[in-house]
């Protein structure tokens, strides 16, 4: 299965229509959240991407909430938005957690839970699924233009007990488009480009 990788759109109509076109090759779509810019223009995404024709599972960003994604999404049939659930596609399992892990100093308008709270939502990840996370796990793919390691310590360590096979993150701009590995798990910090990735 051809997966077709992207976080952090922010309402980029030129990144949604290179999304678009590349998804031909594609069997299904990931988006690792971020579709809107301080919780707007969440729908005009949306509305951008939905010509897609494949299936898509999509997880909410700190940037719009698992509620507001879900309305965006209402017409587009072949989407599914997961946040502390999952779904089986052709055979393979697929988890999301979505928002900002751990609290990000934005304020009020970002969608964030602490780490007790993102280990309470990934505590039903199948060992075989694969994670669709907004933020990355602690110490990879995860250092701001600071320095700073920003990334989630629940995510790693469900990936350090579970030995998952991909993780599909955003979240830390510096790091899009960028691929890594923790034990036998593939990490990728997707970005706004699009990926392929061959499950």
């Amino acid at each position: 299965m051809k997966l077709l990788l992207f976080s952090d759109i922010h309402v980029n109509q030129h990144h949604c229509q290179r999304l678009v076109a590349m998804a031909d090759q594609a069997d299904l779509l990931i988006g690792a959240g971020d579709f809107g810019a301080l919780r707007k223009g969440i729908k005009k995404t949306i509305q951008w991407l939905q010509m897609i024709d494949k299936r898509a599972v999509l997880v909410p960003g700190n940037a719009e909430s698992f509620e507001e994604l879900k309305q965006a999404c209402q017409n587009w049939e072949s989407a599914v938005v997961l946040h502390g659930n999952g779904v089986e596609i052709a055979g393979t399992q697929f988890y999301g957690l979505g928002g900002g892990v751990p609290v990000t100093p934005f304020g009020s308008w970002s969608y964030d839970f602490t780490e007790e709270e993102a280990q309470s939502l990934l505590k039903d990840c199948p060992p075989e699924a694969v994670l669709v996370s907004h933020s990355p796990p602690f110490g990879i793919l995860d250092i701001s233009s600071r320095g700073q390691h920003l990334g989630s310590k629940a995510v790693r360590k469900i990936i350090e007990e579970r030995s998952l096979p991909l993780v599909v993150c955003g979240h830390i701009h510096e790091s899009g488009g960028k691929k890594a590995t923790l034990g036998d798990t593939t990490i990728i910090n997707a970005g706004p480009g699009g990926i392929f990735y061959d499950l």
